[in-house]
């Protein structure tokens, strides 16, 4: 299954995307970097500057900047990832930031109970605009 990222709420996406690699399918996300993580901007950046910073470099924890990487983290967090089906389920999953070529004449799967449109709030940023933040290098 190929999943359309873009405009999609984080958390949500992730328990779907989880759910769905447990069942046994194997899931591609596409636009991963326009996924949405919902919260006013100060509280979001501070969430996600305290965990990069935590740690220490040459024992962890590790946090990524890339936006993908962002994604396919949170995903592995709604997975029993210590466990043999826990990462055998991650293994099923692949984000991807923009749509490759591969995909480009294929269906893009959205979810419509999960779109930013649903937040009682209008405030999110994306996972580029956090990881731009955060000084992903390119």
């Amino acid at each position: 299954m190929i999943i359309d990222g873009k405009d999609m709420i984080g958390g949500r996406l992730a328990t779907k995307v989880a759910k769905m690699a447990l069942r046994g399918e194997e899931v591609k996300i596409v636009n991963a970097e326009l996924v949405a993580i919902s919260g006013p901007k100060e509280c979001v950046m501070k969430r996600f500057l305290q965990s990069r910073k935590r740690g220490d470099p040459h024992h962890g924890p590790y946090f990524s900047r890339i936006a993908k990487a962002i994604l396919k983290r949170m995903i592995r967090g709604m997975l029993p990832y210590k466990q043999a089906k826990g990462r055998e389920a991650l293994k099923r999953v692949m984000c991807y930031h923009g749509v490759p070529e591969a995909f480009q004449g294929q269906e893009l799967v959205t979810f419509k109970d999960i779109h930013v449109k649903k937040l009682p709030i209008g405030k999110y940023l994306t996972l580029k605009q956090i990881s731009e933040e955060l000084g992903v290098k390119r």
